[in-house]
């Protein structure tokens, strides 16, 4: 409907035809239905372009139906949420055939599908500047009115940038949940109240997408209660998190915030066994300690640790694009962010304003090492008051403690490389003079 609705002569199918009749049932101008593919590839105008919204695990069927049909130059975008190592076996596999295979990431949901979505285009450049026509007028745009739609990178970029886009969704929603839990733990604090803290966040720095829907989830009644607090205390999830996590041990690059995110959401699934611990594990909350923790505090925190979440996640796209040789522009994927998708944050004009490929990290960029350091003594507050109380606030506590890992010259792994010498000889390297040591450390 959103080709549709800016000029574009759609042909949809859906293995079930009922779906398309429902679609076609709106009488919107410019679709048109079809029960069979090949009805589909003989109306399409060459080079054709098919965008294929299937989940993940029906992609290869539906490429596996297409290939006898199509020809040399046709392009398949795969629109849904693939894994990146698919999508670049998906290439390779076609590649000979000359069929091209593009894996675009699209954040929105429902709302954005129809109104304008974020895109994270990738494969071949010229696959991209031949399909760019149809896509940039179907983008969201940001308050600048650019196209939240570009060229993420050759290969699988398009399904990786999307993944960490998701893992960052994932911290973003968790650091929000554990603000939640503090006001309404620590502060005594009402869901109107904590909807009102939210609503004026939204005005200021922390403006965001998610930020906004928070203050609504909140307001939201049922009869005379609040429906947030009638939802069951477990939270699902896809499988995108989880993939970032898993990948990140690979590249390696260091995203303790995407692994606590969905750790939390493992451990939030163990109702009955959380049920039943509670019942007889005593959190003994340490008496004599006397933290004020203000709502500017954690405004602060929140703020300060949201810069870490896309540090880790930036940092990550950097470190797999110099590995599997995207080519990723990290500025592109935060002006693609800025509208349309989940984590759409005023934040990210700065992000895209600062952040060049030469940048190691967002904490080596004076405006946000500063942002940061301005705000972490509110930071240590809170977790040091959720620490003696006894509020679990994984988010906050890893993404400190990978703070002030990054931010240290030296770390104690001197002495886990000296255990591991001890017992099994893998050596180590020395401050003192270059090259790889092993000790008999049993040796008098």
């Amino acid at each position: 409907r959103n080709f549709a609705h800016h000029g574009f002569k759609v042909a949809v199918f859906n293995r079930t035809w009922a779906r398309t009749e429902a679609l076609l049932a709106m009488k919107e101008p410019n679709i048109d239905g079809y029960k069979t593919l090949p009805e589909v590839v003989a109306v399409l105008k060459k080079p054709r372009i098919f965008l294929l919204m299937v989940t993940a695990e029906f992609v290869d069927n539906v490429v596996d139906q297409l290939k006898p049909l199509l020809e040399k130059d046709d392009v398949i975008i795969d629109g849904g949420n693939s894994h990146w190592p698919e999508t670049e076996r998906r290439q390779k596999a076609i590649e000979p055939t000359g069929i091209h295979f593009v894996g675009m990431g699209i954040s929105g949901g429902e709302e954005g599908a129809l109104n304008g979505p974020a895109m994270m285009f990738g494969g071949h450049l010229q696959d991209w500047e031949n399909c760019k026509r149809v896509l940039l007028p179907i983008a969201a745009k940001s308050q600048d009115g650019a196209p939240c739609v570009d060229y993420m990178g050759r290969g699988g970029a398009g399904h990786f940038v999307k993944m960490v886009h998701n893992a960052i969704e994932y911290a973003d929603m968790q650091l929000i949940a554990e603000t939640y839990y503090i006001m309404k733990n620590a502060l005594k604090m009402d869901n109107v109240a904590i909807a009102d803290v939210f609503g004026k966040w939204n005005q200021g720095v922390l403006k965001s997408y998610l930020i906004e829907i928070t203050e609504k989830v909140l307001r939201k009644k049922e009869g005379d209660k609040h429906i947030v607090d009638l939802i069951l205390d477990t939270a699902e999830q896809k499988g995108t998190g989880k993939w970032t996590s898993q990948d990140s041990f690979d590249i390696p690059s260091a995203t303790p915030a995407f692994a606590e995110a969905v750790y939390a959401r493992v451990i939030s699934c163990l109702k009955p066994e959380r049920v039943e611990a509670s019942k007889i594990i005593k959190h003994h909350p340490l008496e004599g300690f006397d933290i004020k923790v203000t709502i500017d505090d954690l405004e602060k925190a929140l703020y300060a640790v949201k810069i870490i979440c896309y540090a880790q996640g930036l940092s990550m796209i950097q470190k797999a694009s110099a590995k599997m040789d995207y080519g990723v522009d990290i500025s592109k994927c935060a002006k693609v962010w800025r509208g349309g998708c989940i984590i759409r944050a005023n934040f990210l004009n700065d992000v895209s304003a600062y952040y060049t490929n030469e940048t190691k990290n967002l904490l080596t960029i004076d405006f946000f090492r500063t942002a940061v350091e301005e705000r972490v003594q509110s930071w240590r507050k809170v977790c040091a008051l959720s620490t003696i109380q006894g509020y679990p606030i994984p988010l906050y506590s890893s993404c400190l403690a990978y703070f002030d890992s990054y931010g240290s010259d030296v770390l104690p792994a001197n002495l886990i490389q000296g255990l591991r010498d001890f017992f099994g000889a893998h050596t180590y390297e020395r401050v003192d003079k270059e090259g790889k040591f092993h000790t008999e450390w049993e040796q008098h």
